[in-house]
Formats: structure tokens, sequence, C-alpha cells
């Protein structure tokens, strides 16, 4: 279980020639992060007189964040376990007449995990949005940092999402995963873009 070891134990073998974890995982690893900063800038918000009026509001961020920091975290355990089956049928012999079935159940299969973690990510980019009008000015920065590490968790997610729909058979299937894909990176990616011009704005 990737989510029980200590940092510097994940990326050692992050750093290994082990095929899990990698990209997912990383990604899945960077989205918690984000969504631990969410966390921490709503602690240092709630219970300070000048932030009265939006306690409850930052509150409820919390509450989401934590929810999904704790589901990404998860999520870093589900991508390794997808890749096992995937893993093993580039390991069948293309000339057995059962390969390619095998091959696209593995495909569908590796494809959940990272899809599953674009979609808890955006929702904690929207978290950042809103922290970045209602969180303590003393950690804006760590709006502006947690939105960074959600951006490029959101990316790298995606691309463990392509690289698989890309070799499907089912293409309809494999469409519908990329347009989604699409959507959210169109949606949110200049959202968290925007997020972190604002932080900067307010911090220069």
């Amino acid at each position: 279980m990737f989510t029980e070891e200590k940092i510097g134990a994940f990326t050692d073998v992050l750093a290994s020639k082990e095929s899990v974890p990698g990209g997912g995982g990383a990604s899945a690893l960077v989205g918690a992060v984000g969504a631990a900063l969410a966390s921490m800038v709503g602690n240092l918000t709630v219970g300070k007189k000048k932030y009265a009026a939006v306690e409850e509001d930052v509150k409820a961020v919390m509450a989401q964040a934590e929810t999904l920091r704790q589901r990404l975290q998860q999520l870093m355990d589900e991508d390794a376990a997808a890749f096992e089956p995937l893993a093993k049928a580039y390991g069948i012999p293309k000339d057995d007449p059962d390969r390619d079935a095998v091959m696209e159940r593995a495909l569908h299969t590796a494809c959940e995990p990272p899809m599953e973690m674009m979609r808890a990510i955006s929702k904690v980019i929207e978290l950042h949005d809103e922290l970045a009008e209602k969180g303590s000015v003393i950690v804006r920065s760590d709006v502006g940092v947690g939105v960074v590490c959600c951006k490029a968790a959101l990316q790298g997610a995606s691309l463990n999402v392509f690289i698989n729909t890309k070799s499907m058979k089912d293409r309809a299937h494999a469409e519908a995963l990329e347009a989604e894909a699409d959507q959210l990176l169109a949606r949110y990616v200049p959202l968290a873009e925007d997020v972190y011009a604002r932080i900067v704005e307010k911090l220069r």
C-alpha cells in the first residue's frame, strides 16, 4: 500500500525500474498534496474574527478538501492495482486468440483510476478558487501552490487516460473517455491558471 509508505520510500520506488508506482500514482499524490494545502489554508482561516463572515463557507471547503485528499490517496493504490492486469496482458503472446479481449478489458480497467483522479482534482481546483477569495491573506501563497499542484496533477492524470484510450479497439468507449478528459482539461486548466494569476497579483 503506497499510501502507508513515507514519502522517501515512495519516491525511491517511483525512481526505480518498477512499473508501479508511475505517472498515475504520482499524479494522485500531487493532487492529494493540492487538497491538503486547501485544508491547511482553511485551518489557518477559521476561528479568526477577520474571517467570521466566511467561516462556514471555509469549513465546508475544508470538509470537501479532506474527502478529496483521502480519495486521491486511495487512488494511488487503485492506479497501481489497475495496471497489473494490463502489464500481464502485454506479456501474452501476440498469436494467442484471447490476447485482444484480455488487453481490451485491461485497458478499460487501467483508465478508471486516472479518470477518477481528474474528476476529484477538478473539484479541488474549485476549492482553491473559493479560497483565493475567502482564505486568510497570510496563506495566499499556499493557495497558489495548491492550485499549481492540482493543475499538474490534472494534466498528468489525463496522460494516463490518453495512453490507454489510444490502444482501445472499442473506439466509442475510448472517445467518450477522451471527451470527458478534454472537457475537464478545457475547464479546469484555465481556472487553475486564473487562480494562480490572481494570487500572484495579490502577492506582488
